[in-house]
């Protein structure tokens, strides 16, 4: 039986997000720990980032270390996992242009993971070479062929992702098994591991938004203080029709309740039931259903349900930032982490391009492979 290997990572185009969190990152390190793999990398994709955001190269550089910071005080283990920069694994960039010609132009346009992207930053279809802004850079576009050379680079078997990259899995299982019936076996094919709890699929911004975003600035950030953390919950999005107390509320599509879906524990109510306790009403809650049955009849304040909401993120962001502050004092050793995890990495990806380049019968100077090169030709020429 093969190997089990995970690739994953994200774009370094700012700190990581709560929804990042629990989208992909708490994942990581629950499967890292779990002893089921052999191999696990963990990509910052300063290459995908450059994609649009290249005339200001300085942001990518200087946010590569906020991510590994991220990475690290979330609870990655170099020790377990290898954590490395993408741009310096040249293999990839290789990997990406063999890749190419196996990906129609129609077929990009298809993919709802790129459109959304596109929109989302108002990139025009069209482009008349007077703005280079206006129309969306080729390497954006090309971005699921990229993230295939990534995931195969590594032979990855697993990649646990958020539910918006679902459709670049199955564009990079496309590109594998048409590679594979091309050429011969050589890549293996990836499957992707969403998150098990259904409000970490893809958690939405402080204002309601389908999703959190660093551009449109509803997000909550691993890094952010406790006050911080708190003046961003006191101004969220809840349900308009809930104007008075007395009202009942709705809790589908309601943002408190889906950050506390994702991140309460039953050991939170007794660590933060006076959340529930006022002047006026006091209310003894032992699970979040009984908040959310409470909340639906009416009597239940927006704001107890956001003080109780603080109190479990804060329960989970605090040791977060403690780890963060120290890493924080010592930088020569979160870049020594990435130095040995880059290296490990690029050690696996040229194997893989070595295969790759087998398969396709374009490794000339390989041991043996240029004299029965010279024969055969020397031979065809000689019978001319």
């Amino acid at each position: 039986m093969g190997k089990k290997i995970i690739l994953t990572g994200d774009r370094p185009t700012g700190r990581l997000h709560i929804g990042h969190y629990v989208g992909s990152l708490r994942r990581r390190v629950e499967l890292q720990n779990s002893g089921e793999y052999d191999e696990i990398y963990i990509m910052i994709a300063d290459a995908q980032a450059l994609t649009d955001n290249a005339d200001n190269p300085e942001k990518v550089r200087q946010n590569i270390i906020e991510v590994a910071l991220d990475y690290l005080s979330a609870g990655l283990d170099p020790g377990k996992c290898h954590l490395f920069i993408q741009s310096q694994v040249s293999e990839l960039t290789e990997l990406t242009f063999f890749y190419n010609n196996l990906v129609t132009v129609q077929r990009l346009q298809r993919n709802p993971t790129v459109k959304q992207e596109i929109k989302m930053r108002g990139f025009s279809e069209s482009d008349d070479g007077s703005d280079n802004k206006a129309g969306t850079p080729v390497g954006f576009f090309c971005y699921p062929i990229s993230q295939a050379a990534d995931i195969t680079a590594f032979k990855a078997t697993t990649v646990p992702v958020g539910e918006d990259q679902a459709p670049m899995i199955e564009q990079t299982r496309e590109i594998v098994h048409k590679f594979n019936t091309t050429y011969g076996e050589a890549l293996v094919m990836p499957d992707i591991l969403l998150p098990d709890n259904a409000a970490c699929l893809r958690l939405p911004g402080t204002d309601g938004k389908a999703k959190m975003s660093k551009s449109l600035g509803n997000c909550i950030y691993l890094s952010d203080p406790a006050e911080v953390v708190w003046e961003k919950v006191r101004g969220m999005f809840t349900d308009p029709g809930h104007l008075q107390v007395s009202d009942p509320g709705k809790v589908e599509g309601n943002p408190v309740f889906t950050y506390l879906d994702a991140f309460c524990k039953p050991e939170h109510f007794e660590k933060f039931g006076e959340c529930f306790v006022g002047k006026k009403v006091s209310f003894e809650f032992h699970s979040l259903d009984e908040v959310k049955a409470q909340y639906r009849a009416g009597g239940l304040g927006d704001m107890m349900v956001k003080k109780f909401l603080y109190e479990v993120l804060n329960d989970t962001l605090a040791p977060i930032r403690e780890r963060r502050h120290a890493l924080e004092q010592d930088i020569p050793y979160v870049y020594e982490v990435l130095r040995k995890g880059t290296e490990a990495a690029q050690a696996k990806a040229a194997e893989t391009l070595a295969g790759v380049k087998r398969a396709m019968r374009i490794n000339y100077f390989d041991p043996g492979v240029l004299d029965e090169l010279i024969r055969e030709q020397q031979e065809k020429y000689n019978n001319q």
